[in-house]
């Protein structure tokens, strides 16, 4: 195969990337605390002895959306949103995580968990226990009281490096570099944010990359048969 078949077969795995990840973000356009992910592409220059260098592009970066969702109102107790720059911060038996999904509630022992049963930690790092029965209220900066007795300060920190987090599990983060406490950011309770997702440009984008995909298809489909033709007359 010459330079321009691996060149194509190379875009083509990067659009097949992309169009992976376009799915996923159009199927969690509905899911509370959901970023948006897109692709980013780099190209790849080699130096080819007696000749031109060789240059393919390769899809291989996941960039994450920190854009702000929509934020919609539920009345819950614990539902929560973030207004601003800053994630919740949550413990995993993987470790501690980051995540923007607030959908939280109090589980048998009456430490406040996510969804998936994870607890909710505070600004130091401990799990926050809800008292029972209590009537819960939240401030803007995520402090926590229960029938107007401080019980402690829902987390909200900034990744040190946000480019450099790791998605887990759709919503969750792992961020290796660390976080610190994050200013100006402000909890909203009653409210949970959306997903960032822009449907309709997704589904855009989504109609081009296949439509690039076909043409590459098309492409390598030319150019097999051109080789196939030219060993075929050179065999007669």
């Amino acid at each position: 195969m010459d330079s321009a078949g691996y060149i194509t077969i190379t875009r083509q795995m990067g659009l097949k990337r992309e169009m992976q990840i376009v799915a996923n973000n159009i199927a969690n356009a509905a899911t509370t605390g959901y970023r948006q992910e897109g692709m980013i592409f780099s190209e790849y220059v080699k130096a080819v002895e007696n000749g031109p260098s060789l240059s393919m592009g390769q899809g291989n970066v996941h960039n994450t959306s920190f854009e702000q969702g929509t934020l919609s109102q539920t009345g819950g107790t614990f539902d929560f949103a973030i207004e601003g720059d800053g994630f919740f911060l949550i413990e995993t038996p993987a470790g501690e995580r980051l995540t923007r999904a607030g959908a939280f509630s109090p589980n048998a022992d009456g430490d406040l968990v996510t969804y998936d049963g994870f607890r909710v930690l505070d600004a130091g790092g401990a799990p926050i226990f809800v008292p029972p029965g209590a009537d819960i209220s939240v401030s803007s900066d995520g402090t926590m009281s229960a029938d107007g007795v401080l019980v402690g300060q829902i987390g909200v920190v900034r990744p040190l490096a946000p480019l450099d987090m790791q998605r887990e599990d759709g919503v969750m983060f792992r961020a290796d570099a660390g976080y610190e406490p994050t200013e100006g950011a402000r909890v909203v309770q009653g409210f949970v944010e959306g997903a960032n997702v822009n449907a309709i440009g997704q589904l855009a984008r989504m109609i081009e990359v296949q439509r690039a995909y076909e043409m590459g298809a098309s492409f390598l489909e030319a150019e097999d048969k051109r080789v196939r033709q030219a060993l075929e007359s050179m065999t007669k």
